[in-house]
C-alpha cells in the first residue's frame, strides 16, 4: 500500500509520499511513487501515485513516451495549463486500461490507480488534481486545500485540523510529516524512505527536494514529540463521569 498528500497553500505546494510495497507479508519491497516534471523557469510538476505497482509504473512509462516523443501528442512538458496536464495524465491511464484492464480482469485483479498531480505553468496560479483510475479528476479548492491517497484515514484528522491555504510551507510540510508519521505508526504497509518536496509559488521550479530514511534526525524527532505531546495532551484531558 502507500500514503501520498498533496497540499495548496498560498505560498506554494507541499508533496509527501512513502515508498513501501507489498504483496502480502513477505513481499515488501521500496519503490517511489514521486515523479518530478520540471524546467525551471517555465513549469514544475510533482505526481505521485497509489495502487497496482505495474500499472502506476505503465502510466509513467507512458507520460515520459509522450515527452521524449518532442511531437504534437499532449505531454506533461508542453501542455499549455495544469488543467491540460491533468487531461494528459488521465489519458495516460486510459491507455493503460484499455490495454491491461481485461487482461487483470481475467485473473482477478483489480484495476487499481490513483494519482495527485499539481505544480505551476507559466503566470497561470499554481493548482493541485486528484485523478482517478477513470482517467477523470477534481481540482483542490481553497476550502478543500489538499488531497491524499492510499492509507488516508490515519493522517486525515490532523491534516483537518492543521491545514489552511495561508498555512505557511514550513508549518505545512510539518503537519505532512506528523500526518505521515501516525499512518506508518497504524499500517506496517507504509514506511520510509519519504520523499519530501516543495514547490513555491511563481519560482517555477523544484524549490525544495528530501529523502527521509527511518534514520533521519527530524522524522525522528517528530515521532518522538508527537507522541510525548498526545500523550501529554490526552493525560490533561478531565477524566468522564462513569
Amino acid at each position: 500500500m502507500t500514503y501520498c498528500v498533496g497540499m495548496l497553500l498560498d505560498e506554494g505546494m507541499v508533496f509527501l509520499s512513502d515508498s513501501r510495497t507489498n504483496a502480502g507479508v513477505d513481499q515488501i519491497n521500496t519503490f517511489r511513487k514521486m515523479y518530478l516534471f520540471e524546467r525551471p523557469g517555465e513549469r514544475a510538476l510533482a505526481l505521485m501515485t497509489s495502487g497496482n505497482l505495474a500499472i502506476t509504473q505503465s502510466l509513467v512509462s507512458i507520460l515520459n513516451e509522450d515527452i521524449e516523443a518532442g511531437d504534437d501528442r499532449p505531454s506533461l512538458m508542453n501542455a499549455t495549463n495544469m488543467f491540460e496536464a491533468a487531461r494528459a495524465v488521465g489519458n495516460a491511464i486510459r491507455s493503460v486500461h484499455m490495454r491491461d484492464a481485461e487482461a487483470l480482469k481475467a485473473f482477478g485483479i483489480d484495476f487499481t490507480a490513483a494519482l495527485i498531480l499539481g505544480g505551476q505553468i507559466g503566470s497561470e496560479k499554481p493548482r493541485l488534481f486528484s485523478i482517478y483510475a477513470a482517467g477523470n479528476f477534481i481540482e483542490a479548492t481553497p476550502e478543500t486545500p489538499y488531497f491524499q491517497i492510499g492509507e488516508s484515514k490515519y493522517g486525515k484528522p490532523i491534516i483537518d485540523r492543521v491545514i489552511k491555504p495561508s498555512t505557511p510551507l514550513a508549518q505545512a510540510a510539518k503537519c505532512a510529516l506528523i500526518s505521515m508519521d501516525s499512518t506508518i505508526r497504524s499500517n506496517l504497509s507504509v514506511a520510509p524512505p519519504l520523499d519530501l518536496v516543495i514547490i513555491r509559488r511563481d519560482e517555477l521550479r523544484v524549490g525544495s527536494q528530501q529523502i527521509l530514511d527511518a534514520e533521519n534526525p527530524y522524522l525522528r524527532m517528530v515521532h518522538q514529540r508527537w507522541g510525548e505531546a498526545l500523550r501529554e495532551a490526552f493525560g490533561d484531558l478531565p477524566d468522564p463521569q462513569v
